[in-house]
């Protein structure tokens, strides 16, 4: 039987700016833990907009919230959690943003495993929930599939992944005796150097499966969060400063092998999010963007470059070769997940390179790199295909069950549901190019066989699932066509009914497909989208209304967004109608 946790051992520390609309869910979160929390210290970092009133008319309620007012807004997050510090009373604290919620049984869960272990640093899961979709998807999940100990955190590198502060449990006098605080004023990414100081000062650390935070993603916000704000070359300028004070916080504490992997974990995690959305951005913003990150990269050893992913090392070593932003659109393929590297493939002395005019940046390990590795380019031109009443005879099997948001570009495309006589189906059909990649696909005996799935971007479940017979295309470079039709009814079926509200529900399903080559071995990655996409929405209707929306990720994935139930279409067709009036206009 667990034993039960002692009283009064937590106190949380709620920070808030401008966010009277959330902060009371998250303050009733914290109150709401139990006995185990002593107190909940709410700091108003100077608010504008009846945030301190709010926390005032609850705390006169509750007597274990205490609020602490700030005359002058910090212009960050440090400040204010360190006057929750400063404050705390409790043997152990937790962090709490106010637009976040710490889900039942938090605190209890951390402070058990803190006595079961002895240590001053626990931490648990973190859901990311994208709101008001609902769509969750776990933080460094790989970090918290069980529960272990870590007597120190260089015994376990990958701690350095999971920069978030919120999601642990610290000891307060740990904190206090080694002099841990987070950055002060306006400095962004605070949490990047505050995770650095804790680990540097070599506490051991418990990790929990369980859930212990909840991070509401709000893209549609009037202020988006600083995690969330990359629009302005600032944000890249300050992620970089953080970083960089973080490596050197861990170098100077003797963690040589600690501050290498957290510039492993940029080259795969900061540089790729960043560079999938760096085609987005004007010409101004590029060469702002590309010179910071050549300087940065400066500090980079030959063995940070060769402890990364291939597709994330190839990236860097273009940035640092090259004076001014080129290939783009390549790099942002190779940042997205699964990579695919675009053509031309270049040689130079027998060695694949980026290109011809860059041959100081090899594509090492291409020639040796397993099949179903490779980052193999998959081109899709997506077209509306409204069958009738003829039955066909269709393409391969239909089993039953995204990257992003962002609608392509290109001309109207058809809509039409349904009809009401004949069994009328909407279809999407899919034209596929697969690219070969210096000559492994042949040596494997060339394509034969494509499968194309709609796998959820969410939980990975197959939506639907079509082959097709790959045919060597009559062009200058080798490639491979075939050509698919997409059942868009069979996506009615496929959706989770337990998630669907009196209005419908709204899902993101990615186009993905398996190569199989007639010499054994298979790729399996997602596709590009070529082409102009269908403007408007598909509709569908043989298991209720059903609108499908063909998308474009950051990076150029293609996925369908599909909305089910008479509101979710609604609100999905009027997004569509004003970007289309908008760009009218």
């Amino acid at each position: 039987m667990p034993q039960p946790v002692p009283a009064g051992q937590i106190s949380v520390i709620v920070i808030g700016y401008n966010d009277a609309a959330h902060i009371r869910s998250a303050v009733r979160s914290a109150l709401g833990q139990g006995p185990a929390v002593r107190e909940v210290v709410a700091v108003d970092d100077a608010s504008a907009d009846g945030t301190g009133a709010v926390l005032d008319r609850m705390a006169a309620r509750e007597p274990r919230l205490r609020v602490l007012h700030r005359a002058v807004n910090s212009g960050g997050c440090g400040s204010p959690r360190n006057n929750g510090l400063r404050q705390a009373t409790a043997p152990y604290v937790m962090f709490l943003d106010s637009d976040d919620v710490l889900p039942p049984g938090a605190a209890d869960a951390l402070l058990a495993a803190a006595r079961r272990h002895a240590a001053p640093v626990v931490a648990g899961a973190c859901l990311r929930r994208e709101l008001p979709q609902r769509r969750d998807t776990r933080w460094q999940r790989a970090l918290y599939l069980a529960e272990a100990v870590h007597d120190a955190p260089e015994l376990q590198p990958r701690l350095v992944r999971d920069t978030l502060c919120v999601n642990k449990l610290y000891d307060r006098a740990f904190l206090t005796e080694h002099g841990i605080t987070f950055p002060e004023g306006p400095f962004r990414y605070e949490d990047f150097v505050f995770t650095a100081r804790v680990l540097a000062a070599r506490p051991r650390v418990a990790v929990i499966p369980g859930t212990v935070y909840i991070w509401h993603v709000r893209r549609a916000a009037a202020r988006p969060s600083i995690s969330l704000d990359r629009d302005r070359v600032d944000g890249w300028r300050a992620r970089l400063t953080a970083h960089r004070l973080a490596v050197d916080t861990l170098e100077r504490a003797g963690q040589r092998r600690l501050a290498h992997a957290a510039r492993v974990k940029f080259l795969n995690h900061d540089l790729r999010m960043y560079l999938r959305e760096l085609g987005r951005r004007d010409e101004d913003h590029r060469l702002a963007w590309w010179d910071l990150a050549r300087e940065h990269l400066e500090s980079f050893g030959e063995e940070d470059l060769l402890a990364a992913r291939p597709p994330a090392r190839w990236s860097a070593r273009v940035i640092a070769a090259s004076g001014h932003p080129r290939d783009v659109e390549r790099l942002a393929g190779l940042a997205v997940h699964p990579p695919r590297l675009l053509p031309p493939y270049a040689r130079v002395d027998g060695r694949p390179v980026w290109a011809v005019d860059l041959p100081a940046v090899p594509l090492d390990q291409v020639d040796e790199t397993p099949l179903y590795r490779l980052p193999i380019t998959v081109d899709a031109v997506l077209r509306v295909h409204d069958r009738g009443a003829a039955r066909g005879s269709g393409h391969g099997r239909d089993d039953g069950g995204g990257n992003g948001d962002r609608t392509g570009p290109g001309s109207a495309g058809g809509s039409e549901a349904a009809g009401a006589t004949g069994p009328a189906r909407s279809r999407l059909r899919l034209a596929l190019r697969v690219h070969e990649m210096y000559g492994r696909l042949a040596a494997a005996g060339g394509p034969a066989v494509i499968d194309v799935e709609l796998r959820h971007h969410d939980d990975g479940r197959l939506g639907q699932s079509r082959n097709a017979v790959l045919s060597r295309a009559d062009t200058a470079a080798p490639s491979w066509t075939a050509e698919v039709l997409l059942d868009l009814d069979a996506l009615g079926t496929a959706g989770r009914p337990s998630a669907a509200g009196p209005g419908g529900t709204r899902e993101i399903w990615d186009v993905r497909v398996r190569i199989r080559c007639a010499g054994g071995g298979s790729v399996y990655t997602g596709v590009r989208a070529t082409g102009p996409l269908p403007r408007r929405g598909v509709a569908a209707g043989r298991h209720g209304l059903l609108l499908v929306h063909p998308v474009e990720a950051a990076g150029g994935s293609l996925a369908l967004r599909v909305a089910r139930g008479p509101r979710s279409a609604l609100r999905i067709a009027g997004r569509a109608l004003r970007r289309g009036l908008a760009e009218r206009s």
